[in-house]
């Protein structure tokens, strides 16, 4: 069977991780620099005086006076997820992540192990640890899977079996369908608002009427996906990081130390000679909290240049003064080397001709002198709407 842990409101957990004081509070998470300004999640406190996740600030505040707003720690959430994962793999499941706070894996890989499908999910429990309070459902498909574990008590599991999904999902309400809002609410028009209730509707109505997210919703509603889990490769577990004796605002300040971690990855013994295909760029922030940017390589390099050029202009999001910059290989390639090509592609010289033509054309008049044109309106009958020039950086 397909197993689902789900740990709501996750993020914020992280943040409270080793901060006892707090506990028993209403507390949110702050809304993200640059977002919405919508509270993130709340604890149970916060719950009970009228405080939802994804409310206004403002409303929040005026819902509940005594409200204490955390400031979002992305890299603390990130390493607590992977501490957490790393804890069921040590006991023998291979897990899928799907989120942090969310993660698939296999039954029937350890059921033997610990005789049942029961003690399984008894023992994942207990590696995940009572204070994140984790939520277990299981059923012989993934979407059926995720809606026990949604409504499954903290610290306990639920096991749906096969023959009774359909019956088990029928009275659960549409909201845990994954649907945008706007279907969401035309369903709620059309007076359907349980899972049952959507799956009563033919598949090609729903899909022609309603639109192609409402089909995916409606083969969801069926039970969902049967496909096996795929475990994941775990992290590479290879960081560097520098401490500034005190805050650091200055880009060219951030992109010297940024080169600096660069070399130093490149340089450690466990990389050996392998190409980096995913890196994370982190910054703890002097006003609390801290700041994370992952990203994945095109192509897998160890090329340093191409490295800085995938996360250096990153650190012009920084949000505010760093007092410690961190970068982490997250997935390394196998392959040690590239291979070349044995003889030259046709036409391949007469471009790396032109590539060099039009290189020094820019060198010598400056950037923005070479443009492309590019059709836009070939409709328009205004000769200068037609077309547009752009550009060309390559």
């Amino acid at each position: 069977m397909i197993a689902c842990l789900l740990i709501p409101g996750f993020e914020l957990r992280a943040v409270l991780a080793g901060r006892e004081e707090l506990r028993g509070r209403p507390l949110a998470l702050e809304p993200l620099p640059g977002s919405e300004n919508v509270i993130g999640p709340v604890t149970a406190k916060a719950a009970e005086a009228g405080v939802r996740p994804g409310m206004r600030l403002g409303e929040a505040l005026a819902v509940c006076p005594g409200l204490c707003l955390l400031e979002p720690d992305p890299a603390r959430v990130e390493a607590e997820w992977e501490h957490l994962l790393r804890r069921l793999e040590d006991v023998g499941i291979a897990v899928e992540p799907e989120e942090p706070g969310c993660l698939y894996f296999e039954t029937r890989h350890v059921e033997r192990l610990y005789r049942g499908i029961e003690q399984v999910l008894e023992r994942a429990i207990l590696a995940v640890g009572p204070f994140w309070d984790p939520c277990l459902g299981a059923a012989a498909r993934r979407f059926a899977a995720l809606a026990a574990a949604s409504v499954a008590r903290g610290g306990q599991a639920l096991i749906v079996p096969e023959q009774q999904t359909e019956e088990f999902l029928a009275p659960l309400p549409i909201e845990l369908l994954p649907m945008p809002a706007p279907e969401r609410e035309r369903l709620h028009e059309l007076g359907v608002r349980t899972i049952g209730q959507l799956t009563v509707i033919p598949g090609g109505a729903a899909g022609e009427r309603l639109g192609k997210e409402v089909r995916r919703a409606w083969e969801l509603a069926r039970g969902g996906s049967s496909a096996h889990i795929q475990g994941r490769v775990p992290a590479a577990e290879i960081a560097e990081s520098i401490a500034f004796p005190e805050a650091v605002a200055n880009e060219l300040t951030l992109r010297r130390t940024f080169s600096v971690l660069v070399e130093r990855l490149l340089a450690r013994p466990e990389r050996n000679g392998r190409f980096v295909r995913s890196l994370a760029l982190s910054a703890k922030l002097a006003g609390g909290g801290s700041w994370r940017r992952k990203t994945t390589l095109r192509q897998p390099s160890a090329e340093r240049g191409r490295i800085s050029a995938a996360l250096s202009s990153k650190l012009a999001e920084i949000p505010s003064p760093v007092l410690e910059l961190g970068l982490e290989l997250e997935t390394l390639a196998e392959e040690t080397g590239e291979q070349l090509q044995l003889a030259a592609a046709a036409g391949g010289e007469l471009d790396a001709r032109l590539a060099q033509g039009l290189k020094q054309v820019r060198t010598s008049t400056g950037p923005g002198s070479v443009c492309s044109v590019v059709e836009v309106a070939p409709w328009s009958r205004i000769p200068e709407a037609r077309a547009l020039l752009v550009p060309r950086d390559e």
